[in-house]
């Protein structure tokens, strides 16, 4: 399970950031600004994969169940809207997504295990309990606003899940590794929150 420790790249250029009136209080988190546009941070370089060459894998449980693209498009898929916010403090709203819920993927796995670890192709990894990506709380998802996921935002294929920081949701997912013990991912070890609740705030390790 390697993890990645490079350089992180930046794409806030062109996007425009603004303070939310009261009556949005309720879907953006303290401390957060809305985003006009869709700002780019990531751990290391833009991977590009060929949806040809992709493929996803569950492991530690007692399957270990694997898909390749077309496997996945051939899935039950859910389109759905949420909001996401980032630790850099910007949140954008309504954003739209079609992919397959990580509930269908791990049902294959045949588990009990207590957290997942999520690594990428390129190396980064990030973590969550497995009750932060179960119950409809994490996808992998493979369009947004119905066109494909560009690599610059994690395409061919992503995780999602929203009730967290954006750094959670690993783009160019590769695998989901299952345990019994929680392990920290790439940010968490470099001080940030292994939780990372936006409406906590938990940016940091300490907050």
């Amino acid at each position: 399970m390697p993890l990645l420790m490079g350089t992180v790249s930046r794409g806030f250029s062109g996007t425009h950031f603004r303070r939310p009136g009261p009556e949005l209080a309720d879907r953006v988190p303290p401390g957060q600004y809305l985003a006009a546009g869709f700002p780019v941070l990531t751990a290391g370089t833009t991977q590009h994969i060929e949806t040809g060459l992709w493929s996803f894998t569950i492991r530690g449980g007692r399957a270990e169940p694997r898909w390749t693209w077309d496997d996945l498009l051939a899935l039950p898929a859910e389109r759905f809207t949420v909001d996401i916010h980032c630790v850099t403090r910007w949140t954008k709203l309504d954003t739209t997504w079609t992919g397959v819920p990580l509930d269908t993927l791990l049902a294959e796995a045949d588990h009990d295990a207590a957290f997942g670890l999520a690594v990428s192709y390129g190396g980064y990894a990030t973590n969550l309990p497995v009750a932060e990506i179960t119950g409809g709380k994490a996808w992998l998802v493979y369009l947004y606003d119905d066109e494909p996921i560009t690599p610059e935002h994690g395409g061919p294929v992503r995780m999602l899940v929203p009730g967290h920081y954006l750094w959670k949701s690993a783009k160019w997912i590769r695998e989901l590794w299952l345990m019994d013990e929680d392990r920290p991912g790439f940010w968490e070890q470099s001080g940030y929150h292994n939780f990372g609740d936006p409406w906590r705030q938990q940016r940091y390790f300490n907050d």
